[in-house]
């Protein structure tokens, strides 16, 4: 997935009906077991502006593995994109001192948003195994949002959720973001920026689901606000 790959240009938003039937196909499957490791994407903006949330995913990402780990342990695949066109996907990752050194190395850049490939990599990912959830962190959309709701299309038709945090207050990436969770029975939930705390609760949540599913972040939920919140926003998109 580097910056030298043609972006294949996206289709058409799907018209309202086949947008139902999307949630209805997604309604009947069942969500993530726990009986095999989980996989979750965990994609970042890494434009300029995102730096500083960038240094504190690096101190955070640690705890998605601790977390999934008391339920079965979680893969974690780096996406990210900056730069001129430049977005790009690491291996799969078992241990977070692989994925904390790779993130190190990283820098923000200056950049147009990429949501859409972020999406479609997601998509061509899970035609490869199984993904039990894509986790977005980021606080700009500079696309079409209904080339996005497309690229989601494929993400809602596998029962891949999509968690949407968002920082800052911008409503045009507001009504983005919830609506790619809507479509893909994921969440969205807002963080303001320097609040650390906040964004480790809900990391920690989205890998709980990645590993167990539902009934892990339900068990969570008594004892993280963070979990509560994904839970609630996940029933608001239903």
């Amino acid at each position: 997935m580097g910056s030298d790959k043609t972006v294949p240009k996206a289709p058409s938003i799907a018209s309202s009906p086949d947008v139902a039937r999307f949630l209805a196909e997604v309604n009947a499957r069942r969500p993530v077991s726990a009986d095999r490791r989980g996989r979750l994407v965990f994609a970042l903006d890494a434009t300029m502006s995102r730096q500083p949330t960038w240094d504190l995913a690096c101190t955070l990402q640690a705890e998605m593995f601790e977390e999934a780990g008391a339920v079965g342990g979680l893969d974690i695949q780096l996406v990210y994109y900056r730069g001129i066109g430049e977005c790009r996907a690491s291996p799969w990752i078992t241990d977070a001192a692989r994925l904390g050194a790779l993130m190190a190395k990283i820098d923000c850049r200056g950049g147009r948003t990429q949501i859409g490939r972020v999406l479609r990599h997601v998509a061509n990912e899970a035609g490869r195994g199984p993904v039990g959830a894509l986790v977005f962190v980021g606080d700009a959309m500079e696309e079409q949002l209904d080339h996005l709701c497309a690229e989601a299309g494929p993400l809602a038709l596998r029962g891949i959720p999509v968690f949407m945090f968002q920082e800052g207050r911008d409503p045009s990436v507001e009504r983005a973001f919830r609506e790619i969770a809507r479509l893909t029975r994921g969440a969205w939930c807002r963080f303001d920026a320097g609040a650390g705390a906040e964004l480790r609760a809900l990391l920690r949540a989205a890998a709980s689901y990645a590993a167990g599913g539902t009934e892990a972040l339900k068990a969570l939920s008594a004892s993280s606000g963070g979990a509560r919140q994904l839970l609630a926003a996940m029933r608001d998109t239903r």
